[in-house]
């Protein structure tokens, strides 16, 4: 299957699944089972694969793959071009063709796909815990609860989580046991309305700061959901951002290719400084600050120099800002098995550089940055599209998976 770049929006007004498994994934073997039989779903309808007819998978010219019934309702009774849901590409219905890849799946699983486990690898009674004895513990969201999510972070105190998402309100705060406390951040062009959310963080005074890319500006709120201040001045496109142990953030400017440290009185509202602290990087957008350190580690966004479509760099900064370690895709392929491509990326309390990889749909552990690259995959199993990641205070690893629009929590088993 393609590892297409994940477009900006989904198509709205799907229907809930059938099954309902983005909302009842349990931690254990049938949830990760649940995440790997959603590979052989329709997207749109959600309704499972077949080899004939209306469920048919079918590519479309821009790799998203969908079921023959909703191509042909997609491109209307006329039948002449159709708009991917996901990342708009209009095309015409003689452009598609079958999705050779998912039939030869569902020929080797039969008709009552109870080949799955052993297609992937597995035997019917080995659990598929991570190779670091992680385990699902918690899985929120799913579709119609998030749309399309773009950032998750961790409140250090209270254990809290800020969701960015595409949603009527832009922001869900969860609790640690899972429930939504609360949804602020209107979609709209008021002063306090949040466009379209790239990213969040909280601070450890309990601030909730986005970046906003329809307005260009970096925005905070507090766990009430009112607005504090907004900094709409200087950023050609704010993206990433991860607070500092004394509140302050530290954003990546993707257009403008630097990174900025903001600080500020968000209970009075009064910006302090806004100070770029790094530039001549090559669109950054994810970043994380290692709490004991103080090391920054960005994931820099590498334009593509033929049909391929870009890799991504990892760079390590001392706290002083000086260059300590970088690697790219290239880089790791050759030190690792496989094609890495970051999405989003985190400190462990260890002061370990923690990756998400789209291409292998894992979280990946680089070591140290004294010892960087090494290679440990954290999770392999059950995720289909992270974009992001952070770590609660009792260091429960939550990865954000937009392919199914949902945070999945993982502990130690």
């Amino acid at each position: 299957l393609s590892c297409a770049q994940r477009p900006p929006r989904w198509a709205r007004g799907s229907r809930s699944r059938s099954r309902g498994s983005a909302r009842s994934l349990q931690a254990g073997m049938a949830a990760e089972d649940e995440a790997e039989l959603s590979l052989l779903e329709c997207r749109v309808c959600f309704e499972p694969y077949g080899p004939d007819g209306q469920r048919r998978p079918v590519n479309l010219p821009c790799g998203h793959v969908l079921c023959r019934g909703c191509v042909g309702a997609l491109a209307g009774a006329e039948g002449r071009r159709l708009e991917c849901p996901f990342c708009r590409r209009l095309c015409g219905p003689a452009e598609t063709s079958d999705c050779r890849p998912l039939l030869q799946l569902l020929e080797l699983l039969g008709p009552a796909g109870g080949g799955l486990a052993s297609a992937l690898g597995r035997s019917g009674g080995e659990a598929a815990a991570a190779p670091a004895g992680l385990g699902l513990r918690l899985c929120l969201g799913g579709w119609g609860s998030l749309v399309n999510p773009t950032g998750v972070a961790a409140c250090p105190g209270s254990g809290r989580l800020a969701v960015a998402h595409d949603g009527k309100k832009r922001i869900h705060v969860f609790g640690p046991s899972g429930v939504c406390l609360r949804r602020f951040g209107e979609r709209g062009d008021a002063g306090n309305d949040i466009k379209y959310p790239l990213d969040v963080t909280v601070t450890s005074d309990g601030h909730v700061v986005v970046t906003d890319g329809g307005d260009r500006s970096v925005k905070a709120f507090d766990f009430e959901g009112r607005g504090v201040l907004a900094v709409r001045e200087g950023f050609c496109l704010p993206w990433g951002l991860d607070a500092t142990p004394k509140s302050e953030v530290i954003l990546t400017d993707s257009e403008a290719g630097a990174l900025y440290l903001l600080a500020a009185d968000f209970r009075r509202g009064e910006l302090k400084k806004c100070q770029m602290i790094r530039s001549r990087l090559v669109s950054p957008r994810a970043v994380a600050v290692c709490q004991t350190s103080g090391a920054v580690v960005v994931i820099e966004h590498l334009k593509a120099l033929g049909p391929d479509k870009g890799s991504t760099r990892v760079k390590i900064f001392s706290a002083e800002m000086d260059l300590i370690g970088q690697m790219d895709s290239f880089g790791l392929n050759l030190v690792f098995p496989c094609r890495i491509h970051a999405t989003a990326v985190a400190f462990d309390k260890e002061g370990r550089v923690i990756v998400t990889d789209i291409c292998s749909q894992a979280v990946i552990c680089l070591g140290k940055p004294e010892e960087f690259p090494i290679f440990k995959p954290l999770i392999s199993h059950g995720l289909s599209y992270p974009v992001g990641l952070t770590y609660m205070p009792n260091n429960s690893l939550v990865v954000l998976d937009s392919g199914d629009h949902s945070i999945k929590v993982y502990s130690s088993t």
